[in-house]
């Protein structure tokens, strides 16, 4: 119900603005912002933008001239359309009536209203981007890129997490949630684990789904050398600490690595590659659907591979293979370029 959680000390000059204009707002929502302080529980960021939210809709029905417990669906929808039309963002619509939708969930648990206005509204739809994708010569650049002055360490870990992430498709999660090898704890805390002998990386995705994924030759060669190294080079307790930390991927100090760290590594060795784009976990798990998708046109097994739920998540790579289809034609074709 209503916003996820913020993270505390963001904005904080609206924060404190927020918590002068708190006494302009009418009893009843002062004391939801009171419920969702101290029942709730929510960081002092979230409770300002629900604050900030429900000054909002009490500034719009005074204007409308309603009470605030009166509002029906249909003022709602005005309201959405007069958000949008004064160019606030979809998204940005969407996260207000969130936080309206919360407002009076909780007054209907109260007996304040007889329901919730705001439930069946939903604001105007944002247009899908496109994923971002990197170009085949750009992936395998990225893939095969190696710098021998750097710490061999660093190097072989920071190497096969970026092949693995290009040959499996997996999402950050998944990657630093996969084990050396299965036990007991393994499928049971949701993580996964790489067989090697069998070429295959064992993954629990979105919603607790499990899939396998084979891993290229590239990637198994990666992975053993990192295997080969993992443990050697590192501090006598860190030694002792990655013999006992069952993930594949660690640090330094032989704990497992976090996903900030992977996108930190992949940025920097994008940066270290020479390439112009952005590189994050996500933009190989474009990269490789993408590619796969253009050399084998088999949409569904390209949907078994991502571990997506619905098809139709899958087929937006339709439409990025397109967009590519179409700038090869206009910069190749003789009738197509601008004269």
């Amino acid at each position: 119900m209503g916003r996820p959680p913020q993270i505390q000390g963001a904005g904080t000059v609206p924060d404190l603005a927020a918590q002068e204009g708190e006494a302009d707002l009418p009893p009843v929502a002062q004391a939801y912002l009171e419920h969702v302080r101290v029942q709730k529980r929510l960081a002092e960021r979230s409770c300002t933008l629900y604050a900030l939210d429900l000054a909002r809709l009490c500034a719009m029905a005074g204007e409308a001239g309603h009470e605030l417990l009166a509002l029906q669906p249909a003022h709602i929808r005005r309201f959405v359309a007069q958000m949008h039309s004064r160019g606030r963002s979809p998204r940005g619509i969407a996260l207000i009536l969130s936080g309206w939708r919360g407002f009076f969930t909780w007054a209907a648990q109260q007996s304040l209203v007889p329901s919730n206005p705001v439930q069946g509204v939903r604001g105007p739809k944002a247009p899908k981007p496109l994923p971002k994708a990197l170009g085949v010569d750009d992936a395998v650049q990225l893939a095969g890129f190696s710098r021998p002055d750097a710490d061999p360490w660093i190097e072989a870990r920071d190497a096969a997490m970026t092949e693995l992430l290009y040959s499996c498709g997996l999402r950050v999660g998944e990657l630093v949630g996969l084990d050396l090898a299965p036990d007991q704890d393994t499928q049971r805390q949701g993580r996964g684990w790489i067989d090697l002998q069998s070429a295959d990386a064992h993954v629990q995705g979105k919603g607790g789904k499990r899939r396998i994924v084979p891993v290229g030759v590239a990637a198994q060669q990666a992975l053993a050398r990192w295997l080969d190294l993992r443990e050697r080079g590192l501090a006598q307790a860190a030694a002792a600490a990655a013999r006992l930390e069952p993930a594949l991927f660690i640090g330094r100090r032989g704990e497992r690595l976090g996903a900030q760290s992977v996108w930190a590594r992949l940025r920097q060795r994008g940066q270290q590659a020479g390439l112009s784009a952005g590189v994050h976990p996500h933009v190989l798990r474009h990269s490789f659907a993408s590619h796969l998708l253009q050399s084998s046109g088999d949409l569904r097994a390209v949907q078994e591979l991502l571990g997506h739920a619905s098809i139709s998540t899958t087929q937006i790579y339709t439409r990025l293979d397109f967009q590519h289809l179409a700038q090869v034609y206009e910069s190749a074709h003789p009738r197509a370029r601008k004269k």
